[in-house]
C-alpha cells in the first residue's frame, strides 16, 4: 500500500543525510512518507512521533510490515529526546499542516473546504473558533500580523469581533475576504496569511519549533544528521538561525553590535543554502515548490541553548 501523500523533497532529504543508518526520529510522522523512505534507505530503526492520534490509526494498514524497526509514539517533537528514550543517528522534521490534515474538512485547517472552526493538531486544547470567540480584537490583531505578516491585522481582527461567534471555516474566509481587495491572477486565497497565523497560535508552533530543535540537539549522537522541511519564510528564518546560532556561522559582531562570546560549535552546517525541489518533483508535487530542507550535522559538544530573540523567533506582545 502506498502512503496516502507525497513526501516533500524525500529525495534530496535521504541524499543529503546519507548515508541512512542506525535509528532516526520522525518528529513529525503524519501519513508516514519520511519515516518509510528513512527505513527503505537503510535505517535500523525508526521512532515516529505525532501529536495527532489518527495518524497512528491510519498507519495500522502498513506500519506491521516493518515489524520492530518502526516504534510510534503519540507526543509532540518538542519532547523528542524523551520519547526518543535514548541517542539518536538523525531526526527529520517537516514543519506546519500536513497536506493529509488540510484534506480532512472536519479539522478544520483549509479556507478551501467547510468544516468546524478547530485547527488542533493534537485534537485537544482550545480550538480555533474557542479563542477568535474569546480573544481581544488586539490579541487576534497580533496574532494575525505577527504569526501571518498580515498588514490588515488591525481590519480583519475588527471584523472577526464583529462577526462573532464564528463557528465554520468557510464562515471566517468570508470575514478575511470582505476585508481584502479581490487577488489578481496567480495570487494566494486571500485568507492564506489569517489561516496561517491562527493556526499557529493554536497549535503553538513556533514554541514548539524551538523546543523541538533544542530537543533534537539533546538527541542526537556526534555525527548524527538533523534535517527540517519549512514551508514558509517565519519557520525557515527560525531553523536557518538556529543552525547558524548552534554551528557558529552567524557572523561576527560590528561596531554597533560587538561579536558575541561562542559555546563550542554544536553543529557544522555541510550545505550553504536551503535545499528545494527540482524540476522533475514541481512537476509531480505543485505543493514542493515552496519547500526548504536544511541540514546540519551534530558535533561532540554539548548541547546548549539558543536566544529566542536571536532567532527572530515571531513573538506575541505580552506571550502567548
Amino acid at each position: 500500500m502506498t502512503a496516502p501523500h507525497i513526501p516533500v523533497l524525500l529525495r534530496p532529504l535521504l541524499a543529503a543525510v546519507a548515508p541512512v543508518r542506525g535509528t532516526w526520529v520522525d518528529g513529525t510522522f503524519g501519513a508516514g512518507g519520511y519515516a518509510r523512505g528513512l527505513l527503505d534507505a537503510g535505517a535500523d530503526r525508526v521512532i515516529g512521533i505525532d501529536r495527532d492520534p489518527a495518524v497512528f490509526d491510519m498507519a495500522r494498514a502498513w506500519a506491521g510490515g516493518y515489524g520492530d524497526r518502526l516504534r510510534l509514539v503519540q507526543g509532540t517533537f518538542s519532547d523528542l529526546d524523551e520519547l526518543a528514550g535514548e541517542p539518536v543517528d538523525g531526526v527529520v522534521l517537516d514543519l506546519g499542516v500536513s497536506s493529509m490534515q488540510l484534506d480532512q474538512p472536519e479539522r478544520g485547517f483549509s479556507f478551501l473546504r467547510d468544516g468546524p472552526l478547530d485547527m488542533r493538531m493534537g485534537q485537544e486544547g482550545p480550538s480555533a473558533a474557542d479563542l477568535l470567540n474569546t480573544a481581544e480584537e488586539s490579541r487576534i490583531a497580533d496574532v494575525l500580523y505577527h504569526y501571518g505578516e498580515e498588514r490588515a491585522a488591525r481590519r480583519i481582527a475588527r471584523a472577526i469581533v464583529a462577526a462573532r461567534p464564528l463557528a465554520t471555516t468557510a464562515q471566517l474566509a468570508e470575514v478575511v475576504q470582505s476585508c481584502l481587495p479581490r487577488p489578481k491572477p496567480g495570487q494566494s486565497h486571500p485568507a492564506t496569511r489569517s489561516f496561517q497565523a491562527i493556526r499557529i497560535w493554536v497549535n503553538d508552533e513556533f514554541g514548539q519549533l524551538l523546543s523541538g530543535l533544542m530537543a533534537a540537539e539533546r538527541a542526537l549522537k556526534p555525527g548524527g544528521r538533523l534535517a527540517v522541511v519549512s514551508f514558509h519564510s517565519l519557520e525557515d528564518r527560525v531553523v536557518k538561525r538556529f543552525m547558524q546560532a548552534r554551528a557558529n556561522a552567524a557572523g561576527g559582531g560590528s561596531r554597533y553590535a560587538p561579536e558575541l562570546r561562542h559555546e563550542a560549535a554544536a553543529f557544522t552546517l555541510p550545505f550553504r543554502r536551503a535545499i528545494g525541489a527540482d524540476d522533475e518533483e514541481l512537476a509531480a508535487n505543485p505543493r514542493a515548490r515552496s519547500a526548504f530542507l536544511r541540514v546540519a550535522v551534530r558535533t561532540d559538544a554539548p548541547a546548549g541553548r539558543p536566544d529566542p530573540a536571536a532567532l527572530g523567533l515571531p513573538q506575541l506582545p505580552g506571550g502567548m
